[in-house]
């Protein structure tokens, strides 16, 4: 077996449009492969950036045109019986050709494709092009053959198997790709090859199985032999002329296991499997890491209903979760140290879990890899997002296909714990008044309920499928049913006041999220309004919700003293944001034991965007950020309601018990003592306890100007409840003395209160769009100090650094 692949020398040309530009039409860009049309035309100069300001709107036309993407190669030397042209990833919609001849066409962006070019090959140089119709074209096509179906945007983006948040989505530009997005090359085998190998693990007691499923493909009808081995176990097998497929079994004698970061170490072990003719040359070679772990996902019905509740190597593990989006429009661009930092971000804000959202794409082999190495367990959903899909050829084979090839691709990975069936597709057929203008057509059901489960049972038994999220665990109950499996809650973003939040006792929350827009710098990057302001244009087009700012809006007015300008506002969107998950999160914690999970709407962003991500889309942290890491920590407190009084909450999601002192002093907002309690906590292992606090207590003499005030033992845990909202608490006006001194890489700012300090939050991103700090959201009390560390490419300056707008909290606003 020899792989070539086949990057160089491509070229890229518009091949029929009306819109396209003059200085286009007709002219060879050079291509990068992988990559995409947009990148092309991009690094080539001839469109601006379509991420900045309203480019975007300009740039409507190349998901609308046909490209060519054409290279010469020469092909492999010696003799083989087959030459494969093999397409790890086409986007989308192309027909391929080797020296004017026809191989191939293709139309799903989520699988590959392989060809047989032997005969086509000559000696020397020989053309390969790739021919892309337009996305648009044969998805409106689609739509007319098969009839309309509803779905969340007035975008064709369910009639083709693609990315669907190519065509827009409310966090995201609509900028409709097409290229070779995955490696393309030429492989050269003879007698036989590895065609698919799934390793299935499981555990017996303390012991690892594992059953390598091997599928060949031929070239001649011979006996072959198959060799796999493992953790120092070697199993081989005949494969007797005319059949195709065999399983090994390899058990391995009390392996190290692999566990979610936080409840040990993540042992993998190299996996490698090998194809041999009658002579015993090798013929091919597959090698992987896998993990030796159990998952088991309980669904038992209980007294409150139907759990979700993940374990993994059978300790019962609350999902501390994000979801995931694509980190780029362009999937070229995402490269694998791109997605170590996020996932560094992810890991730093104490997460478990990665969630892949249904509207974008099955992840990279980088992706899964580095969730392995960083302990992450990922949820895979099948990409079905938010829209009726019509179940009719084409798309009832593609995917099917898809789905084949996914679970095996994705099999060896010990990170992958869940397969979940679509993004909110069965809610919206409840809910969104589809069923009428469906009028019996097909909507995705057979997908969700018969193809996908039978394909994850067939090929995968080892990992738990659900038919959807959200999903209540069957069809007789309402899938969004907060008391049974999996629930989103959408109602306090687009309605509600992020308290409510308090009024569910959910059994697993599989998305709920706020909005704030990302970082000062990265608006500034990507935004050239003057005056920069909350509704100015180019702020106004990288808000794409519904009626975004006026949800932002009913949040300040709720809970915080009104903005004078759009520092105020900056500063109080991103406050009220990371104040609404850490509310929720706090709140669902709370009631573990009914409660197995939470995965908070989102980790990051594709573009710069007013959105619902902790990380924003120059990967810059938002305050949210923050306030998640303080929310998933290991060992949580916090004061929450419970029936009409207050009660202090400790969560510990370790292995050992915490058993520490803790107080609860209430104190006026001028850091005068009114009364206080103290209590022993004793909280097992993966446990919570929940201790009602006296009344006197949680009574305030004046509740405009008093705080309560936990703290356990000397670990600086701490947790607030103020008994008024901000924009109604008689603030003393903020004052503070602040020092700065060098460290390494940077400066450290050293902040004393001289009053109560709010949620006092430094964004040194504002004097240099390199820099960034280690904590935010401190609210300090007279005479205590918070030390401040700042990483940046240079010094800053200090006087800049400790004064508004840098240096802020809720009362340096009055």
């Amino acid at each position: 077996m020899s792989r070539q692949a086949l990057y160089d020398g491509w070229t890229l040309r518009a091949a029929r449009a009306a819109e396209v530009p003059a200085e286009i039409a007709g002219r060879a860009v050079p291509a990068t492969v992988p990559g995409c049309v947009h990148t092309d035309l991009l690094d080539a100069g001839l469109i601006p950036d379509p991420y900045l300001d309203d480019n975007e709107l300009a740039l409507t036309w190349i998901g609308r045109t046909d490209w060519t993407y054409q290279t010469t190669f020469r092909p492999p030397s010696g003799d083989h019986d087959r030459v494969d042209l093999v397409c790890a990833g086409l986007d989308t919609v192309a027909t391929i050709t080797v020296n004017g001849v026809e191989v191939g066409r293709t139309e799903n962006m989520h699988r590959g494709y392989r060809f047989d070019v032997r005969s086509l090959l000559r000696d020397g140089d020989n053309d390969l092009v790739v021919a892309f119709d337009s996305a648009y074209r044969y998805a409106e096509a689609q739509q007319e053959r098969l009839g309309d179906r509803p779905n969340a945007y007035p975008e064709p983006f369910h009639f083709i198997r693609k990315m669907a948040c190519n065509f827009g989505w409310d966090w995201g530009p609509t900028l409709v790709t097409a290229g070779i997005w995955q490696d393309i090359g030429l492989h050269a085998w003879s007698t036989a090859r590895l065609a698919t190998v799934r390793p299935l693990v499981t555990m017996d007691g303390g012991d690892g199985r594992v059953e390598v499923h091997v599928e060949v493909e031929r070239a001649a009808d011979v006996p072959l032999t198959i060799r796999a081995a493992v953790a120092g176990v070697h199993a081989d097998v005949v494969v007797p002329a005319g059949h195709r497929t065999a399983v090994l079994t390899l058990t391995v004698r009390e392996p190290a296991l692999w566990w979610p970061r936080g409840y040990g170490d993540q042992a993998r072990h190299p996996i490698e499997v090998t194809v041999h003719a009658p002579d015993g040359d090798t013929l091919d070679t597959w090698s992987h890491r896998i993990g030796f772990r159990s998952v088991h996902l309980d669904t038992t019905p209980d007294e409150h209903g139907t759990p979700f509740a993940l374990s993994v190597n059978d300790v019962p593990v609350f999902v501390r979760g994000v979801n995931w989006i694509p980190d780029d429009v362009f999937p070229n661009r995402v490269t694998r140290d791109r997605l170590a930092e996020r996932f560094d971000q992810a890991v730093g804000a104490n997460v478990t879990l990665l969630r892949v959202w249904g509207g974008g794409r099955y992840e990279s082999a980088d992706f899964y890899d580095l969730a392995d190495e960083r302990g992450l367990l990922v949820q895979q959903d099948f990409l079905f997002a938010c829209a009726a899909y019509p179940e009719e050829e084409p798309f009832g084979s593609e995917v099917a296909a898809e789905a084949a090839e996914q679970v095996t691709r994705l099999s060896p990975y010990p990170s992958l714990v869940l397969w979940a069936g679509n993004n909110e597709n069965i809610w919206g057929w409840h809910d969104w008044d589809w069923q009428q203008p469906l009028d019996g057509r097909t909507w995705g059901r057979g997908y969700y309920l018969d193809v996908l489960p039978r394909i994850v049972g067939d090929l995968d038994p080892t990992r738990p499928y659900w038919p959807g999220s959200p999903w209540s665990g069957t069809e007789a109950i309402h899938p969004n049913d907060p008391a049974h499996g999996t629930t989103h809650i959408w109602d306090v973003w687009n309605t509600d006041d992020y308290t409510k939040y308090r009024e569910y006792v959910p059994r697993f929350v599989a998305e709920f999220g706020y909005q704030a827009p990302p970082a000062y710098a990265t608006l500034r990057r990507a935004l050239s309004d003057e005056p920069l302001a909350h509704n100015s244009p180019g702020m106004a087009h990288h808000q794409k919700a519904a009626d975004g700012d006026a949800k932002l809006q009913r949040g300040l007015d709720a809970h915080l003293p009104a903005p004078a300008d759009f520092d105020d506002w900056h500063y109080l969107t991103q406050l009220n944001q990371a104040r609404a998950i850490q509310i929720g999160v706090e709140h669902f914690r709370s009631h573990r034991g009914v409660c197995a999970g939470t995965i908070v709407w989102q980790l990051n962003d594709c573009w710069p965007v007013t959105s619902w991500s902790a990380v924003d889309g120059d990967g810059r942290r938002k305050p949210l950020w923050y306030a998640l890491r303080h929310a998933y920590a290991d060992r949580l407190l916090t004061v929450q309601p419970r029936d009409g009084g207050l009660a202090l909450v400790a969560v510990n999601e370790t292995a050992e018990a915490w058993a520490v002192p803790a107080a609860v002093t209430r104190f006026t907002v001028t850091g005068e003592p009114r009364a206080k309690t103290s209590v022993d906590l004793d909280v097992p292992a993966y446990s919570s306890v929940v201790l009602p606090l006296p009344a006197d207590l949680v009574r305030p003499d004046d509740d405009r100007r008093e705080l309560l005030v936990a703290e356990a033992g000397d670990t600086a845990e701490r947790a607030l409840w103020f008994f008024a909202e901000d924009r109604d608490v008689d603030w003393p006006a903020a004052a503070w003395d602040a020092t700065v001194e060098p460290v390494d890489g940077g400066q450290r700012v050293r902040v004393t209160a001289r009053t109560v300090l709010r949620d006092l939050t430094l964004f040194p991103d504002r004097l240099d769009p390199s820099a960034s700090v280690d904590k935010a959201l401190v609210t300090l009390l007279p005479g205590e100090s918070v030390l401040f560390t700042v990483r940046a490419s240079g010094p800053l300056d200090t006087a800049a650094l400790t004064a508004r707008p840098v240096l802020r909290c809720v009362n340096d606003i009055r």
